[in-house]
């Protein structure tokens, strides 16, 4: 059973920044794409950055472009998301996926 772990969220100010990690189990890891999604209150889940397994290409979503970065490290079963210059906007539950498997999420507070 695939499983993931989520780490590094909490209170931040506008401005500053967070590393979000995520330590998967239960598959091979390298296989697989991997995805941070979040939902931000009252809002829908969305994809905020997604990282190709065979050609490292990612895609982010327009609003966090320049200041968000997925990486991978297979070797640690573990995949991140550098969040820089955050904005009150970000705030929400971030999860990281793959296909068919989420983790429990973690929040990140964006507050001055």
């Amino acid at each position: 059973q695939a499983q993931f772990v989520e780490s590094g969220g909490g209170l931040v100010q506008p401005g500053g920044s967070l590393r979000l990690s995520c330590v998967a189990s239960g598959f091979t890891f390298g296989r697989f794409s991997v995805r941070w999604f979040r939902q931000a209150p009252g809002k829908e889940r969305e994809l905020v950055a997604r990282l190709e397994t065979l050609t490292n290409n990612t895609f982010y979503v327009d609003s966090v472009k320049g200041r968000f970065t997925i990486s991978r490290d297979n070797a640690k079963n573990t995949m991140y998301l550098q969040m820089d210059n955050l904005k009150f906007d970000d705030t929400a539950v971030y999860y990281c996926n793959r296909p068919g498997y989420w983790g429990k999420g973690i929040l990140v507070n964006v507050s001055s």
